[in-house]
């Protein structure tokens, strides 16, 4: 403030200088508001706003007719704060071509403050630059109002600054009579106050819907749908977005339609809405082609796995789709074995690619498995090559090699063991034999292959 002060005091001193200058000029004849509002391009204002805020003459020209400029002081001590806060001559030239009133917002009672409160929630130079340039009326806002009244609702900083940066005009809200009756909507409905600070963190235009023509409606016609309160909670919890779009039940209504009329009983469609509710948010054409598809499969639709195949594909997409499939047939695996691993479990095409590459090269060239047998166990895609297949083959390998258990033990069997059931076999129970047993199950131990082909 000292600081703003002394700078205030050496505009002041050059404005009365300039003044008697100008005594016995012709220019000083004119009031001082009539040249800074004079439409000649050569006026002072348009000067200002060329030389010191680096508009181009034309946008000076329109800028100058929008607002008084009665003297320079005000003007200068704006961009002198700006600059002082990390913004560059281009931030100020495109912070002021979109807001040119700036030049006279209140310095001491709105601008700094709101620069400083802008600033204890992580922005400077750049980024604030930024998120200003964006919405540069935020300056002038009561900006503090909003973040006391989030703050009180439990929001971190962090959180706050999140919000901040991508919806800088939540702060043109009045925040008690907008934001405050939503904050304790959702709280009625069971949110806590760590899960409303989630919710609108990750979507905070949802504050941006009216409660009593958006949000209310909506939540009334998901309690109509889903049945319980419970549920309500569950897919509000999963999938924010639900509450920010005016027609967004439309599309879930038309695919639970879609997939009753393929015969999958009502309990089903709604525990794949409950689980899943951004797949029920596809468009309807989309969702009915997936459908279709796990129909043609051969798919029974009272089961979970119908709904199970349906999370995959859409999951996946038709291009990473095709990758998969590429990837496992490059390992020997004829399309009919892989639409039939899917049918056993649909979610083994949800691993990665790179997942899917190297859990076949282990399984087909290190341990010389027939491909086959992958796609009669395609549990095996789900699991980890690091945490589990490869730790689990490191102990057969030492027990093996010791006489304790037989060559002919099945690999898979092993693979598909609970980690309790296959610590409490093979790891507890002969670790006082081998002390190395232990190592080995926490992957400290190599594996350097089985030295015969043990059974599958």
């Amino acid at each position: 403030m000292l600081h703003l002060n002394c700078i205030r005091l050496q505009l002041r001193r050059k404005a009365f200088t300039i003044g008697h200058d100008h005594l016995f000029s012709t220019s000083s004849l004119k009031p001082i508001s009539e040249l800074y509002n004079s439409k000649d391009p050569q006026s002072p204002a348009v000067s200002f706003l060329q030389d010191s805020c680096g508009l181009s003459l034309e946008s000076a020209i329109s800028a100058s007719k929008k607002f008084n400029i009665e003297n320079i002081e005000n003007p200068n001590l704006v961009l002198h704060l700006l600059r002082n806060h990390g913004l560059t001559q281009t931030h100020i030239r495109n912070l002021i071509s979109r807001r040119p009133l700036l030049l006279l917002a209140d310095l001491d009672n709105t601008l700094k403050p709101n620069i400083d409160l802008f600033e204890s929630l992580g922005f400077s130079g750049t980024n604030l630059a930024k998120m200003l340039c964006t919405h540069p009326r935020v300056l002038e806002s009561d900006a503090h109002s909003v973040v006391q009244l989030f703050r009180a609702h439990g929001f971190s900083d962090k959180q706050i600054s999140t919000m901040t940066m991508k919806r800088p005009k939540m702060f043109l809200s009045n925040a008690h009579d907008i934001f405050k009756p939503k904050l304790e909507f959702f709280k009625s409905m069971g949110l806590s106050d760590l899960e409303v600070a989630k919710l609108l963190s990750i979507a905070p235009y949802v504050l941006e819907r009216s409660l009593e023509n958006q949000i209310i409606p909506c939540v009334q016609e998901l309690r109509r749908i889903l049945g319980t309160d419970e549920n309500v909670l569950l897919v509000t919890k999963s999938c924010y977005r639900i509450l920010a779009e005016s027609t967004v039940l439309h599309v879930p209504q038309a695919n639970m339609s879609t997939l009753l009329s393929h015969g999958v009983p009502r309990p089903l469609v709604l525990k794949l809405f409950i689980i899943k509710p951004k797949l029920m948010l596809l468009s309807n054409n989309h969702f009915s082609e997936i459908v279709h598809e796990i129909t043609r499969l051969g798919f029974n639709p009272n089961n979970l796995l119908f709904v199970l195949a349906i999370v995959s594909m859409v999951q996946n997409g038709k291009t990473l789709w095709e990758q998969k499939v590429e990837a496992l047939r490059s390992f020997g695996l004829s399309k009919d074995e892989i639409y039939s691993a899917f049918k056993l479990q649909p979610m083994c095409m949800n691993s990665s690619e790179k997942k899917i590459k190297k859990l076949m090269d282990f399984f087909v060239n290190k341990l010389k498995m027939k491909p086959s047998m992958i796609s009669k166990n395609p549990n095996l895609l789900l699991l980890s090559l690091e945490r589990r297949i490869i730790p689990r083959c490191s102990v057969m390998q030492l027990l093996i090699s010791k006489g304790l258990i037989k060559e002919d033990t099945s690999v898979v069997h092993m693979f598909k063991m609970t980690e309790k059931k296959f610590v409490e076999k093979l790891v507890s129970k002969y670790h006082n034999e081998v002390p190395n047993v232990i190592s080995a199950h926490q992957g400290k131990i190599e594996f350097q292959g089985f030295l015969t082909d043990l059974k599958m």
